[in-house]
């Protein structure tokens, strides 16, 4: 493990979760949102549903009963079925359109800049995200995120958990899969890494989905598990 561990050039991260907190970003945006606008809703709820709506939506997207798009538009389709759902009415396309860009502007969790500037001093480190890469070039802005390198999913036409997803990051990186390492909170995901022969770091978020609704994410052999980045950065011995 430690042989193949010593191979590892670049570290990919999934953002959404992993990165940075979805779940308090949006329901912070949202309530001020609502307070200028009049809207008195419960956005714990909107959020966790508007999160819950991604899966599906990019389900019909392989099913082909929608075309390719990006997060972006994806985040605007269920943003437009939640605002009927809540009743919100007689907003303009521009505040549409800022709302469906919170998703550009999500705070990293605590550990995370800290912790990715110690793994850049070794290593590669990309995003590899379904998040587009608008998306996430305006969160690495926003947020103060040093990445070295932009990967998306968009860049694929694939959405994760696709093989092609990650083939294609470490092609790009002009590495074999093996000199990759995927760092997510989502089993699923390093599932999917590791079966095109990615080395994998689970780095569980308990808050992911807001206080008290922790996701279960054992039921993972993760070749590293640590409960932060700075933590990881410790257990591949960067000082």
């Amino acid at each position: 493990m430690e042989n193949a561990r010593s191979q590892v050039k670049a570290l990919t991260f999934d953002v959404f979760g992993t990165v940075v907190d979805w779940y308090s970003s949006i329901v912070a945006e949202g309530e001020e949102f609502g307070d200028t606008h009049g809207i008195d809703i419960d956005w714990a709820q909107f959020a966790l549903k508007w999160r819950a709506g991604y899966g599906p939506a990019m389900h019909r997207v392989r099913q082909g009963e929608l075309p390719w798009q990006n997060i972006d538009a994806l985040h605007r389709g269920i943003l437009d079925s939640l605002l009927d759902e809540f009743k919100i009415e007689g907003l303009s396309e521009a505040d549409k359109d800022h709302l469906n860009r919170v998703w550009h502007r999500l705070k990293p969790w605590p550990d995370a800049v800290s912790g990715l500037q110690r793994l850049r001093t070794r290593y590669i480190i990309a995003t590899l995200s379904n998040g587009n890469v608008a998306l996430l070039t305006n969160m690495a802005k926003f947020a103060g995120l040093p990445w070295d390198c932009i990967l998306s999913a968009e860049l694929v036409g694939h959405y994760k958990p696709d093989p092609e997803v990650y083939e294609t990051a470490a092609a790009l990186l002009g590495l074999s899969p093996h000199e990759v390492m995927m760092v997510a909170a989502h089993p699923g995901d390093l599932r999917a890494s590791q079966a095109v022969g990615f080395q994998t770091a689970l780095v569980p978020r308990p808050l992911e989905y807001g206080p008290g609704r922790t996701q279960g994410v054992n039921a993972h052999p993760s070749d590293l598990v640590a409960s932060d980045f700075n933590k990881l950065a410790d257990l591949l011995r960067i000082t």
